[in-house]
């Protein structure tokens, strides 16, 4: 069984036992949380499509880990004129295991 999961304004095709990093979730770690943004559920051929949500679908997860992404560099140049600025920034993420789907 699948679902696919809206948070952090993003969209995750998720199933249980699947680790992933999200956009933080301000939670402890060892937490369980439901994510019920749930957009679509599937089983085999069968799938459920929500308009927008599956009503009565929830998704049980656990955290893992809070934590920063690596560092990226923002680079900023106009040629001929002298002017570069450089920047950096690291995102702040959760890390889940998904423990179970529930339709």
């Amino acid at each position: 069984m699948y679902a696919v999961i809206k948070t952090g304004g993003k969209q995750y095709r998720v199933s249980p036992g699947q680790k992933l990093k999200v956009e933080q979730i301000p939670a402890d770690i060892g937490q369980e949380i439901t994510l019920d943004q749930v957009l679509s559920v599937g089983e085999g051929d069968t799938i459920k499509v929500g308009t927008p949500y599956v009503s009565g679908a929830v998704v049980k997860a656990t955290i893992l880990a809070q934590g920063r992404h690596k560092k990226i560099k923002v680079f900023k140049m106009r040629r001929r004129k002298g002017y570069r600025r450089t920047q950096g920034h690291r995102q702040n993420y959760t890390e889940l295991r998904i423990d179970a789907v529930e339709a």
